[in-house]
């Protein structure tokens, strides 16, 4: 018998509160994912170092948020010169415990990445200690990104996390909207996104995603900021995993202008 095309077709639909956070593999994605510098990862950190380094800075210290920070650190490590204070905001408690060891004192492996914004940005980054800096000004909270208190912070990243925590588009439209809203008005912000991603795996386990492009991006965040750009890279010849078309920066600022 022939399917009633007119019934309406239900596809079970993978949300964020159904994953096994706390069963995050922080060794196996850290080693995955940055234990060397790849191309996409250093043009993504000269074009956002670029940006932090010519935002405007609000009179006296700003605090800083990186939200869902896993075992990445150059979000972090960017926001340095701008900030006194900075949060690290992430769920799993696997990755928290990961996180508060680097704080206190990351590995060599990092040292590319801070290098490559030294290198871009010479007046910005050049002077600081990156290490003992992380350490004084770095707060690790473990939080929940549709949590996020209002307007609080002056600066912020968001790297891999709103489209990669979910199978649901409203999801990640509310969790992008979410940490832009967590800024001040005029905060400067970048968001990066894997770009069509269909999902990735982390060890013993796959988590879900969903597949946005640089125009799903723009659209999402024209919704809560202004002066959004958007930058698009791949790596065609070493891609990081199977499942996805590049990477996606987005730069702007918090709030209407």
């Amino acid at each position: 018998m022939d399917r009633d095309k007119s019934a309406p077709v239900h596809i079970d639909v993978l949300l964020n509160a159904d994953q096994p956070w706390d069963s995050f593999d922080s060794v196996w994605y850290l080693s995955h994912n940055y234990d060397t510098l790849r191309y996409d990862d250093r043009q993504i950190i000269e074009w956002m170092s670029e940006f932090f380094a010519r935002a405007p800075r609000r009179v006296g210290s700003e605090h800083g948020v990186d939200v869902g920070s896993g075992t990445n650190l150059y979000p972090a490590l960017a926001m340095l010169p701008r900030c006194h204070e900075i949060t690290l905001l992430e769920r799993a408690s696997t990755n928290v415990r990961w996180l508060r060891g680097a704080v206190n004192g990351f590995g060599e492996s990092w040292d590319p990445f801070w290098r490559t914004m030294v290198d871009t940005q010479p007046d910005t980054y050049r002077g600081i200690d990156p290490r003992r800096a992380l350490e004084s000004r770095a707060e690790v909270v473990q939080g929940n990104i549709f949590d996020l208190p209002q307007h609080q912070y002056n600066v912020g990243t968001m790297f891999f996390v709103a489209e990669s925590i979910t199978g649901s588009v409203p999801e990640f439209e509310k969790a992008t909207q979410r940490f832009v809203g967590s800024l001040r008005r005029h905060a400067p912000f970048a968001a990066a996104f894997m770009k069509n991603s269909r999902g990735y795996q982390v060890g013993s386990y796959r988590f879900p995603a969903v597949a946005v492009d640089d125009n799903d991006v723009l659209e999402c965040l024209r919704a809560a900021a202004y002066d959004v750009e958007v930058h698009v890279v791949s790596d065609g010849v070493n891609p990081l995993r199977d499942g996805y078309d590049g990477m996606i920066l987005a730069t702007g600022f918090a709030g209407r202008k």
